[in-house]
């Protein structure tokens, strides 16, 4: 591409990865403000790009059926014109006009809307219900800028080849755009295949830029990129980092292709910074000043603790240990030095008295009765109001500890292992548990090596071990991969090479279970299929299992 006749230096564009909270309209525009005096004065910028729906943040769901939205918006979006006339930027906001409710992507200058685009595809599957809210556009939005044609589309008009080739028909020089495209595994090197096939497909390079941050169960990794017409990506930021991330307009164009490894982070790094990052903005945009979490020596535990100290720092992690009889030594030095290795505060709370209490109260309701798994349910039961206790009169948010393999089955407790605020390992499989693990060790040794290879056991029962009720779960984990996030039958599992009694005895419980995850906290989606947003089965249900 052959730059056009400009009288000025060849343009400074910077892409604003930056963490919006959602509803907070006034705090996003001052964010926005800030954003761009800093890139005007750091960066000397002469562009900058924000996410999609910045003004009122990613996913503002049911906020925007509120009668004052386009109010707040309007009153935002024009102290963002009157505190950045010296600068030219593109800022995505929902805008109502007509009666009609729009994704919007503005194209700023000079204090100035020179420019309206409205996003034409509107995602409604997995976690998107943007059809429930909005109105799609009609028209391809090209406009003049320092000599270039520059294109505007929103998120989801990319992963469809019409509204980049209306751009490219209309002259662009290049397209930007603006995301709320939300993290899952292998997320990004799907995007950065699609943008590269479309510039390429268009002859049209394309600067892709995407929100930062984590909101409820949907974690934004940033990761903005760009590509030019032959869809080499000539500029990277960095995933899970907010900031302003400046390149030069021609190298975009004719800069050389960045190294793979800027885009592809290993998956364990992966998903690692990104329950790092959704810990963080979980409990500080919703105003804990700290967190507690039960801490078993067992591997779930431990990882989480880990994920919560780097979110949070040490100062603000609090662990306790609630041993019982069935609880081994093992367990319990492995606790502590967890707790010592990363330097948190760390309480030992006998659980014996209290069990003892509740059986004294049960044993004549029970009496006819056999032991079964009720007794052990006390026992969670009671760890559970140990820490929901220190949570009430703390205000420390409880981060419950269950992986995914668990609460596809049912493998936890209602009102005890289950209750909390956030379940940080709520989409991860077991097997990538002991996979993250790993991971942390290898930036600095914090869970003993004894707690990843022994096996997972919830020590509720004497010698218990999970695999006493549940298959090995490197097999759990594949059938529940297939199962719960391919929606493959129980007969198609088993021709698949699964032991048939095995399958359906996993698909049910899966089944039988949703009463129960319906009552868990959220917790960070890291999967394509997470439990909640994107997979909405019935409690009651007469389905039959096999077909």
């Amino acid at each position: 591409m052959s730059k056009p006749v400009t009288e000025t230096s060849e343009p400074i564009v910077v892409f604003a990865q930056i963490d919006c909270l959602v509803g907070d309209i006034p705090g996003n525009a001052d964010k926005v403000i800030k954003a761009v005096r800093r890139a005007r004065e750091e960066h000397q910028a002469d562009l900058v790009i924000f996410p999609e729906l910045t003004l009122s943040g990613y996913p503002p769901e049911d906020l925007l059926l509120r009668p004052s939205l386009q109010t707040r918006v309007e009153k935002a979006l024009n102290l963002v014109l009157s505190e950045t006339r010296d600068a030219t930027l593109v800022l995505g906001l929902p805008w109502r006009e007509g009666g009609k409710l729009r994704n919007a992507a503005v194209f700023i200058e000079n204090g100035e809307v020179k420019a309206w685009y409205f996003k034409r595809c509107l995602p409604n599957y997995q976690v998107f219900d943007e059809k429930r809210y909005f109105e799609p556009g009609q028209d391809a939005c090209v406009v003049e800028w320092r000599g270039y044609k520059v294109g505007l589309t929103v998120c989801e008009d990319i992963w469809e080849n019409e509204p980049a080739a209306d751009t490219a028909a209309l002259g662009a020089d290049f397209l930007v755009n603006i995301n709320a495209s939300p993290f899952h595994m292998e997320k990004q090197r799907q995007r950065k295949t699609l943008v590269q096939s479309r510039a390429r497909d268009n002859k049209l390079p394309i600067l892709y830029v995407n929100l930062l941050g984590g909101q409820d169960e949907l974690i934004f990794d940033g990761g903005s990129f760009a590509v030019n017409e032959q869809g080499h990506i000539t500029f990277c930021a960095p995933q899970y980092e907010s900031g302003l991330y400046p390149i030069a307009l021609n190298q975009i164009f004719s800069g050389p292709e960045v190294a793979s490894d800027c885009i592809d982070l290993p998956i364990e790094e992966s998903i690692y910074k990104a329950l790092v990052l959704a810990v963080r903005d979980y409990v500080n945009k919703n105003g804990f000043k700290s967190v507690v979490l039960g801490l078993s020596g067992g591997i779930d535990s431990a990882v989480t603790l880990a994920v919560a100290v780097d979110a949070l720092g040490v100062d603000r992690v609090r662990a306790v240990m609630m041993p019982f009889r069935y609880t081994s030594q093992i367990s319990l030095d492995d606790a502590e030095e967890e707790a010592s290795r990363l330097g948190v505060q760390y309480d030992v709370v006998s659980i014996e008295p209290m069990y003892d209490a509740y059986m004294a109260a049960l044993n004549p309701l029970f009496e006819g009765y056999s032991r079964d798994t009720t007794e052990e349910n006390i026992q969670a039961r009671i760890r559970g109001v140990i820490l929901m206790s220190i949570s009430n009169k703390t205000g420390a948010l409880v981060l419950t500890t269950g992986n995914k393999s668990e609460m596809a089955v049912g493998y936890a407790t209602l009102y005890g292992d289950m209750a909390g605020g956030y379940d940080v390992l709520k989409d991860v499989f077991k097997t990538m548990v002991f996979r993250l693990a790993r991971y942390r060790n290898s930036l600095s040794y914090v869970i003993p090596e004894r707690v990843i290879v022994r096996p997972p056991s919830a020590e509720l029962a004497p010698d218990q071990v999970d695999e006493d009720s549940l298959p090995p779960y490197d097999i759990l984990d594949q059938m529940l991969s297939l199962y719960v996030e391919q929606d493959v039958s129980a007969e198609g599992i088993v021709s698949q090479g699964f032991d048939r009694e095995a399958t359906y005895k996993v698909t049910r419980l899966v089944d039988v279970n949703e009463y129960k995850r319906r009552q868990a906290p959220v917790g960070p989606r890291i999967t394509a299929r997470g439990f909640g947003r994107d997979r909405r089965y019935p409690i009651t249900s007469g389905w039959k299992l096999g077909e």
